[in-house]
């Protein structure tokens, strides 16, 4: 769900789109399609605390970074390996 800017008001806490406080964006956010600008600073317009996605990793959010493919090791069925073990292969 994007954020609509249009009804967005500046307060002492930053700006506020709906009773929520919206966040600038961390130097990771550059370059995401997700960027909204409102009155010269930068905003998520998905997430309104961008710093936390970004916190343990990868935002899952980000338009510009990909993960890459087969990282994590595959799991093997136990019984299954020991069978093949048994049958040599």
């Amino acid at each position: 769900m994007a954020v609509d800017f249009s009804n967005a008001v500046t307060t002492d806490e930053g700006v506020q789109v709906n009773g929520v406080v919206m966040h600038q964006i961390v130097e990771q956010c550059e370059g995401c399609e997700r960027i909204k600008e409102f009155e010269g600073a930068k905003y998520c317009g998905t997430y309104p605390q961008p710093a936390a996605k970004w916190r343990l990793g990868i935002c899952n959010f980000s338009t510009h970074t990909k993960t890459a493919p087969g990282k994590g090791k595959a799991k093997v069925n136990p019984l299954k390996a020991s069978k093949r073990a048994a049958k040599g292969r």
